[in-house]
């Protein structure tokens, strides 16, 4: 449903448009769910989002989703600093459902780069690579504050949200322990509203 609705959100007025979604769909799911391919699980994901954030954006304005920030990001703490609940979502969805409803981002650590320098001169084929885990609704609500924006402010304000988020989410990714679980929301939320200010000072 919400591959659909991407869809017809880029394609308006297609005929049989649901067969072309459902011929798209399966081969994608059976992929995601079975070879567990991370670069076509994180496209599926990537296809997945905006037809939900279609659904939400018209029923929020910029103080409705300010407020859903807010308590998504003090619940994102709760849930990985203090339950422990959102590591035990994401290892059960892993390893036992065999999907995860998020992205998968895969990070060269220094050593890494080394063994790949190193794998020029050798006949090693393989080398294992670390990957970072991110939650669907860390991607979600940055999509669906940036829809808000676009029909608040515009195009450029919808911009800055993602620029923001972006920056967030890339301060956590730098600077964060390798290993360790954190919860991203936090960062994510202090670029949007970074962008949200930066759009109402400047448009």
């Amino acid at each position: 449903m919400a591959l659909g609705l991407t869809f017809t959100s880029f394609f308006p007025g297609i005929k049989y448009a649901s067969l072309i979604v459902l011929i798209i769909a399966l081969p994608l799911a059976y992929i995601k769910i079975y070879k567990r391919e991370f670069l076509i699980h994180n496209l599926t994901e990537l296809f997945i989002y905006p037809g939900i954030a279609a659904v939400f954006v018209p029923l929020l304005n910029i103080w409705t989703i300010v407020i859903l920030l807010i308590l998504i990001s003090i619940y994102d703490i709760w849930a990985v600093w203090h339950s422990g609940i959102m590591q035990k979502m994401a290892k059960y969805q892993i390893n036992k459902l065999n999907i995860f409803s998020g992205f998968f981002v895969p990070y060269v650590s220094k050593k890494i780069k080394l063994k790949l320098k190193m794998m020029k001169k050798s006949k090693k084929k393989k080398i294992r690579v670390n990957i970072a885990i991110l939650g669907g609704g860390d991607v979600i609500f940055p999509i669906i504050t940036a829809g808000v924006m676009l029909k608040t402010l515009g195009f450029l304000g919808a911009l800055f949200v993602i620029i923001g988020a972006t920056l967030g989410l890339g301060y956590l990714f730098f600077f964060a322990e390798k290993k360790k679980f954190y919860p991203a929301m936090p960062y994510i939320t202090a670029g949007i509203f970074a962008g949200i200010i930066l759009s109402y000072i400047l448009l």
